[in-house]
């Protein structure tokens, strides 16, 4: 008799990560689209993450520091042309529009933002990472 009838080595445990990438997901629509730039950020950075890990954990990525930077690059690129698109080339008003964002522009920012700070993250556990081995 063992203690767990039916469990055994040889099956897969589940992963968390579904879990996580669903929430990330819903929090950054809900944040993005009402526009509430701390829940926006937050749901894209656990997006983010969520993604990262679950390559990781499949064996389709190495080195989740990689991936996270390649990431937070897109996500920084797809904020900053939201924004781009959204203030005129060469004005002044783009601190005034930064400044007190609305709209599509606060939108941009807080994924643009997120962005940057998913390759921060990256470029952090990459540091601390090598300095630990």
């Amino acid at each position: 008799m063992s203690e767990q009838p039916g469990v055994s080595d040889e099956y897969r445990m589940a992963s968390p990560w579904p879990l996580f990438v669903a929430l990330g997901f819903a929090l950054s629509e809900v944040g993005v689209f009402l526009g509430v730039l701390p829940v926006a950020v937050a749901g894209i950075l656990l997006l983010g993450a969520s993604v990262t890990g679950i390559l990781r954990e499949s064996g389709y990525v190495s080195d989740v520091w990689r991936v996270l930077a390649a990431l937070g690059g897109v996500f920084a690129l797809l904020g900053a042309g939201l924004v781009a698109t959204q203030v005129p080339p060469g004005s002044l008003a783009i601190v005034e529009t930064v400044a007190a964002p609305n709209g599509a522009v606060g939108r941009g920012l807080a994924v643009a933002i997120a962005g940057v700070m998913l390759v921060a993250a990256a470029a952090t556990g990459r540091v601390v990472g090598t300095a630990r081995l």
